[in-house]
């Protein structure tokens, strides 16, 4: 999205509060906070408005669209989107072209657009070269469209796409050089008013899915059980209205009224983290995307390599060093007014050329022919003293298929197939090496007008002259970045357009060598099938064009693959698109970095890691309110139930029931601080709603036979039998009701011995025992009247400790249990 189309400012802290006040829990308890009104419960009223307020209040301070949104877009201004626009220092000057952020474009102004830029506003063409634009964002056409400065007849908006003068803003330089005039910018524009429409409606990740079914599992659920639980006691105990309120109470407790501002806060905060760690989190929910990964598709420039290119030699065809080749490459990239890569400022900086820029001066530029992803080579026209000559750069292959002459030893030779095998031996022997060699070749040309446009046509009949070989070794941190990633179940696959014998020496040097390379023309010759075997089985593939890294990712997501893609190319971008989380770098093409879920403020494994690592504990925490909250609420239906028909009176007061669940939910705001073992840790998070539900029906009922062991100690052992000790009888539950789910949670946090092989974090340990105390208190205080709570006789407090110890005791063994049968961790 553009910084200027939709702005991510977020909503106004009232759309925010009335939008978060409208969800389906929130909504629900407003009905039944009005209903206690109606009824004249205050106390219910009041304790379901606190709810609601310390939900919504906690949501909304911790959210996205405040503290988290604030942090990340502070720190997404260090990832500019700039184009070059021509203009002038002052007014009296010559216009200039100056890279700009898009948001200060105006219409009337000249940009300079090239390979990997995307179109910052509708423009009309002025003049082009080669310019193909790929469009499918706003139209659909798989292919890169040419686009011409002609004349068109006036369109309507929808058919701007058609016409071959009009680049829309949004879509993105294929291939070729522009100059062009802004006629519209943001809103205004096409894109601008299709940005409108959607923003904000980006489809939900496959983690909201999966808690919006947990929701609406625990809201059906809900709707059954309050009904039921009315029913039950109306026919029991006779009373309606205390039916009624019991059951309103039921239902706020089987409310999860705490999850959304938990996933909220959990996802703000492992986003605050990745901050600190250089990873800029785009979309919160990508968080888990990023944790969920088991595959991570790269390239190997800049990832695998330090990125650092340096031109190593310049090579004539028999292998010895050559000036004339190393002026010829000067002269390509000197003269190149598109993308430079880092091939090109290698060439330009190199130190041995202090005397290039000279020579240069006696050539002039009289056209180009830039390049592109198909062809993989670009020329330059220039003017010599003596001749005008076309030099050609780019890959052996394709320089090679152009070519129709040598020059050896000065002397210039016929090149047919037979030569192929010879020359690339030089070549082939510098990439065993580690080095990325390109071509260089060269054709002269006949005299022709000034104004003379040169095409691919002029491609052809070229003489090959020689190599020039580059180095760029891998990082010291890559060897361990990788191996960290292997050990957190992530299979790194390599995907590079580069040559297979660089990229396969490269991996070979950072442990990455078990498969050879796979080329992008060996995946031209599969079925769908043929190609979803390839991407699993193999680790390196080379030689691809962006379909083919496209298609590759694709076809490990149909095959079960949670799949990332780290990307800073033009080329990776519909990789990028096409993966379940996006990463590219600030430092990357516009098209790599709109394209992005994640962006990484250093290109570096290790970065990424730590990310996937936070990924991990954001959704462990999540995991942990839910599986407590779902068991303990699966639990209390059992226990509420049976409550209901056996006893002559409510097992827990209305006002009790609120207050307990208030209570329970303020202790589990901390969750999102919690430490999280190394073994949740290992592997990749995926939401797997059944597994869940196999952990609610093995810990629900263990919940449930201790609150009935309290109902006998209550009923038979402490003589809260009868009516008139009612109040007793709902006191005893409702302390061991409350200390049974906050505490819980340090034995559901963990698979180890809690307390001595895993430690909560200390704002946890805090709330819990915290919330508890206050529980405790609360029959001798001055609010037990209000609550209707009774004193506790001194032989409740050792039954207590006994039936906790027990319940802790069965709930660490099931815990094991699970942990071996339903291996969720």
């Amino acid at each position: 999205m553009w910084p200027h189309i939709a702005p991510n400012h977020g909503p106004h802290w009232l759309a925010s509060l009335a939008r978060r006040l409208a969800s389906p829990v929130n909504v629900m308890l407003i009905v039944l906070s009005a209903v206690s009104v109606l009824v004249h419960d205050c106390s219910a009223a009041a304790l379901i408005g606190g709810m609601i307020v310390l939900s919504v209040s906690l949501a909304t301070w911790q959210g996205q669209e405040t503290r988290s949104d604030r942090a990340v877009a502070a720190l997404r201004t260090m990832v500019h989107t700039t184009i070059a626009v021509r203009r002038r220092a002052d007014p009296a000057s010559t216009p200039v072209a100056q890279e700009r952020p898009i948001a200060e474009l105006v219409p009337g102004e000249i940009i300079h657009l090239a390979a990997g830029d995307l179109i910052p506003a509708d423009a009309r063409l002025l003049a082009s070269k080669d310019l193909f634009v790929n469009q499918a964002a706003l139209t659909g056409e798989s292919m890169p469209v040419e686009k011409i400065p002609a004349r068109c007849a006036v369109a309507t908006a929808a058919q701007a796409g058609l016409l071959p003068n009009i680049a829309l803003m949004g879509t993105a330089v294929f291939s070729g050089t522009a100059t062009a005039v802004i006629v519209l910018t943001g809103d205004r524009a096409i894109f601008g008013h299709i940005a409108q429409s959607i923003a904000g409606q980006e489809p939900p990740t496959d983690f909201e899915a999966g808690l919006n079914r947990i929701a609406r599992l625990m809201l059906a659920i809900l709707a059954v059980m309050s009904p039921l639980v009315f029913l039950i006691n109306w026919l029991t105990k006779g009373d309606w209205f205390e039916a009624v309120l019991f059951a309103m109470a039921v239902g706020v407790g089987l409310a999860p009224e705490m999850l959304p501002m938990l996933v909220t806060v959990n996802l703000a905060k492992g986003a605050m983290a990745m901050s600190r760690r250089k990873v800029i989190i785009k979309r919160l929910a990508a968080i888990q995307n990023l944790g969920a990964m088991d595959t991570l598709c790269t390239d190997k420039t800049g990832t695998l390599t330090q990125d650092l290119v340096i031109l190593k030699q310049h090579v004539d065809l028999a292998g010895h060093d050559s000036e004339r080749v190393l002026e010829f490459a000067y002269l390509n990239s000197y003269f190149q007014s598109g993308l430079h890569n880092l091939l090109d400022v290698a060439v330009l900086r190199h130190e041995e050329l202090s005397e290039r820029m000279r020579i240069a001066q006696a050539y002039r530029l009289i056209d180009e022919i830039p390049y592109d992803f198909t062809r993989r080579r670009m020329s330059v026209v220039v003017q010599a003293p003596h001749a005008r000559m076309l030099i050609c750069k780019g890959a052996v292959e394709e320089v090679f298929s152009v070519c129709t002459a040598a020059e050896l030893e000065g002397q210039r030779v016929p090149l047919d197939t037979t030569h192929y095998r010879d020359l690339m031996a030089i070549s082939d022997r510098l990439n065993d090496d580690g080095f990325r060699v390109i071509a260089i070749a060269f054709r002269e040309l006949p005299e022709a007008p000034e104004t003379h446009a040169y095409c691919l046509a002029d491609e052809h009949g070229l003489t090959l002259l020689g190599y020039i070989a580059f180095l760029d070794p891998p990082k010291e941190s890559a060897a361990p970045a990788l191996a960290a990633l292997a050990d957190s179940g992530i299979d790194v696959k390599i995907l590079t357009g580069d040559s297979p014998r660089i990229a396969s020496k490269i991996c070979q040097m950072v442990g990455l060598a078990r498969s050879a390379p796979v080329l992008g023309s060996d995946l031209d010759k599969l079925d769908a099938q043929g190609l979803a075997d390839a991407a699993l089985r193999n680790q390196i593939f080379a030689k691809l064009t962006p379909v083919h890294k496209a298609a590759i990712v694709r076809a490990l997501r149909e095959h079960g693959r949670v799949v990332g893609v780290l990307g800073d190319g033009i080329n990776d971008g519909p990789a990028l698109r096409a993966a379940d989380v996006g990463i590219s770098v600030d430092s990357a093409a516009d098209i790599a970095r709109e394209s992005a879920d994640v962006i990484l403020l250093e290109k570096s494994l290790l970065v990424l890691h730590d990310g996937v690592m936070e990924g991990r504990r954001v959704f462990a925490n999540l995991l942990k309110y839910l599986r407590m909250s779902a068991s303990s609420n699966f639990g209390n239906i059992f226990s509420v139930l049976g409550a209901s028909a056996w006893l002559p009176f409510l097992p827990m007061a209305p006002i009790q029931l609120l207050t307990n669940n208030l209570l329970y939910d303020f202790s589990q705001t901390a969750l999102p601080t919690d430490n999280v073992d190394d073994e949740s840790l290992r592997r990749p998070r995926r939401w797997e709603v059944g597994k869940m539900g196999e952990y609610i029906l093995g810990m629900g009922p263990v919940s449930s036979f201790f609150d009935y062991l309290t109902f006998a100690a209550l009923f038979w052992l402490l003589g809260a039998n009868t009516p008139a000790h009612a109040a007793l009888f709902q006191t005893g539950w409702f302390i061991e009701s409350l200390f049974s789910q906050t505490l819980i949670v340090h034995i559901i946090r963990t698979r180890r011995l809690p307390f001595i092989e895993s430690r909560s974090s200390q704002a946890l340990l805090a709330t819990t025992v915290g919330l508890c105390l206050v529980g405790a208190w609360l029959p001798y205080s001055p609010l037990a009247t209000p609550l209707g709570m009774h004193p506790l006789p001194g032989a409740y407090w050792p039954l207590l400790a006994a039936i906790l110890l027990g319940y802790a005791g069965a709930a660490f063994a099931a815990r094991r249990l699970l942990a071996r049968w339903v291996p969720v961790d």
